[in-house]
């Protein structure tokens, strides 16, 4: 017997043990062991698999399962010496039920266990993503059914440009959401394919039934190419790449958010709860929700990139860097769906300044256009008006006035075709309410949306069951 009989599941080929900084270095055990349901779940399925093809025989395969489930209900300690959770369970097995245990890792390999893992645990979490992104979505279409009437400045640049209202302004990142759920679904479909069974890199001289252990696991489909099963990622950077979008919008709105709750904006007020305090500057009342979540973007995108770059340089077929794919993912998971959590329920409780964001609308002159449109339709060439249109503007600016609130004697003053008419025609509802055609912020196309966004989130409710 060799020093590391008993020592590694792989000792066999090794006269000297590794060195226990180089254990700690080697092991992923740490990490990885929130893999453990997975990996449990994948071998019940690989175990009975064997019986079926009679590689093992029917009792042997009953009391690897039967010892497997007690694993799976038990909370074992794992052992850094067995560097990850594939050899802990395989190493907790053979304890609990002897030598029969050894026969579990016949015809599969710790390359496919772990993509066949990852693949299992990326599928679940794409699920409680698109959940959470649906509770956000049910949070958004409370508020823009609320809302269709509250006007609000629209801007570009950051500058007030045009009157919207906010339910326009929430549908902007209705959609956006909707598009991370879609993106999501389609993850989902190239992550939902079965490598077990590819082994190391070139398959196995077992007659395995991998379409029976794909069924057992809930998998569409098997991968078709031993090597690419073993090595791929892309499933996993796919996900972060989701994950990041998800995150820039949450991030975008959660700029807004900052901006709104600030005294000079002054548009809404955030609930005690998602704010804090100074411990030195007693008025003040911050947006830390909205921050971190701002400021947590980038970390997931260094995820994505940290992930990127390990797999841009690998040969096929598996490489231990690919060991560095958990930790990306595990943590750029739990910081996207903390963040929506945290979003959804800060938004949900929110208050908003609806006269605020009306006198907003109207000293930020953003029914100067709607002045144009109206000389436009007296006959006067757009580039005309729009040049009397900033005349009345500058001249609003210099005397502190919103355009409505001119005079008809001082409106004459910049053409003479101004008619009492002009009141209803810039009227901050009127420019709005004009705009009909379907994806503007009338109340109208407004309500049409509405009807859409429902039946959507009605399927998306139904499928996530």
């Amino acid at each position: 017997m060799t020093k590391n009989d008993g020592k590694k599941l792989w000792g066999g080929r090794f006269q000297k043990q590794t060195d226990e900084a180089m254990d700690d270095f080697n092991s992923s055990i740490r990490f990885d062991k929130r893999l453990f349901e997975y990996d449990i779940k994948g071998s019940i399925a690989h175990a009975g698999m064997l019986s079926k093809q009679g590689i093992i025989s029917e009792k042997d395969a009953e009391t690897i399962i039967k010892g497997l489930e007690e694993i799976l209900g038990s909370n074992p300690e794992f052992d850094i010496h067995a560097e990850d959770i594939h050899m802990n369970v395989e190493k907790l097995l053979i304890e609990r039920i002897g030598e029969v245990g050894k026969k579990l890792h016949t015809a599969r390999s710790r390359n496919d266990q772990v993509a066949l893992d990852m693949r299992m645990y990326c599928k679940d979490e794409i699920n409680n993503l698109r959940n959470l992104l649906l509770n956000l979505l049910k949070v958004l279409l409370k508020l823009i059914k609320k809302h269709k009437e509250t006007l609000l400045s629209g801007y570009t640049h950051l500058q007030k440009a045009q009157p919207i209202t906010l339910a326009h302004h929430l549908t902007a990142y209705f959609e956006m959401f909707k598009r991370d759920i879609s993106r999501l679904e389609d993850t989902y479909k190239r992550t939902n394919v079965m490598p077990l069974g590819s082994c190391a890199l070139a398959g196995t001289t077992y007659n395995l039934d991998r379409k029976y252990v794909a069924k057992e696991l809930g998998f569409d489909d098997i991968t078709l190419n031993s090597l690419d099963a073993v090595s791929d990622r892309d499933f996993c950077i796919e996900l972060l790449s989701s994950c990041s979008l998800i995150m820039m919008h949450l991030s975008r709105f959660s700029e807004e958010i900052v901006l709104w709750a600030s005294q000079e904006f002054s548009y809404i007020e955030l609930d005690d709860a998602y704010s804090t305090g100074s411990s030195i500057m007693p008025q003040k009342k911050n947006p830390d929700a909205a921050e971190l979540v701002r400021g947590k973007t980038g970390r997931v995108y260094g995820n994505l990139i940290a992930l990127l770059t390990v797999m841009k340089g690998l040969p096929l077929a598996y490489n231990k860097d690919m060991q560095e794919d958990k930790e990306a993912v595990f943590d750029a998971l739990d910081t996207t769906k903390a963040c929506i959590s945290i979003f959804t329920k800060m938004l949900d409780t929110t208050k908003f300044k609806i006269e605020n964001m009306l006198k907003g609308a109207q000293y930020g002159y953003t029914n100067a256009t709607d002045a144009a449109d109206y000389l436009v339709k007296k006959g006067v060439p757009f580039r005309d008006t729009h040049k009397i249109a900033g005349e009345i503007v500058y001249y609003c600016i210099e005397h502190n006035k919103a355009i409505e609130e001119l005079t008809l004697d001082q409106f004459r003053k910049f053409s003479d075709l101004f008619e009492e008419d002009i009141y209803n025609a810039i009227d901050l509802k009127t420019c709005v309410d004009a705009r009909k055609v379907l994806g503007s912020p009338s109340k109208e196309a407004m309500e049409k949306v509405i009807e859409l966004q429902e039946k959507y989130l009605a399927k998306i409710s139904e499928e996530a069951g």
